[in-house]
């Protein structure tokens, strides 16, 4: 029984082959595509649950192509790239990208981190189910989050998140006026186990600001502890 479903999205056919071949040896099922267009059509066609995506295709910069994902499919993305490609990387994120890895990696990292973003995904769905019913919807200060339906609103208006901003900001207002370090937001909402570079939680932590913040520059919900981490303020 498959633990999962990934799509590859690589023109290097060495390397696309490489990386299916290794996560089909843990367990899981894949899908491969070569171009943006072919990518598209299998994202709808099979429903992944992770993307693995190269930045650079033939058809498509793969920055643009997450974008157009976004429209219509939240499944997790995570970017290989080379260094060279790394303000890329970061738009990336910025557009809706979970994560990303850079070339050349070890093919039992990608299966670690696809498998954490399973894993993730997995938790946060058994501890929404778990909330008792009459906790299921959080309300302070204007934000709002149905936390069953995977709805955020602001002041009464829908806001749209990215899949790793909702994990974002449902681990921080379960665990409010806690601070967390990079590495422990890393552990607890993308599941690394291993040091990472920090710039995917600023970006992340970026994105969700604008978004949930009245004022993203003096942010009154996710604050700044210089030195420290990050904390969601409740009084």
């Amino acid at each position: 029984m498959s633990m999962g479903t990934i799509m590859v999205v690589e023109d290097e056919r060495d390397l696309r082959e490489l990386v299916r071949l290794y996560l089909e040896k843990n367990g899981l099922q894949v899908y491969t595509a070569e171009n943006g267009e072919q990518a598209l059509r299998l994202l709808r066609e099979k429903r992944p649950d992770v993307i693995v995506m190269d930045v650079m295709l033939p058809d498509a910069n793969g920055v643009d192509l997450c974008q157009s994902i976004r429209q219509f499919c939240q499944t997790p993305i995570l970017f290989v790239s080379r260094m060279r490609e790394a303000d890329d990387i970061i738009k990336g994120l910025e557009l809706g990208g979970d994560d990303y890895l850079t070339k050349p990696f070890d093919p039992n990292i990608l299966v670690a981190r696809v498998k954490a973003h399973l894993r993730r995904a997995a938790l946060l769905k058994q501890s929404v189910d778990d909330e008792p019913a009459d906790q299921r919807y959080w309300r302070y200060e204007g934000l709002e989050i149905d936390m069953h339906g995977y709805e955020v609103k602001l002041d009464g208006e829908p806001v749209a998140l990215y899949a790793k901003e909702l994990q974002l900001l449902l681990f921080f207002v379960q665990n409010p006026n806690q601070v967390f370090s990079f590495q422990q937001l890393l552990d607890q909402v993308w599941g690394f186990e291993h040091a990472r570079d920090e710039r995917t939680v600023m970006v992340q932590i970026s994105n969700l600001r604008k978004k949930i913040e009245k004022d993203p520059a003096n942010p009154q919900f996710i604050q700044t502890l210089r030195g420290f981490g990050y904390k969601f303020h409740m009084e």
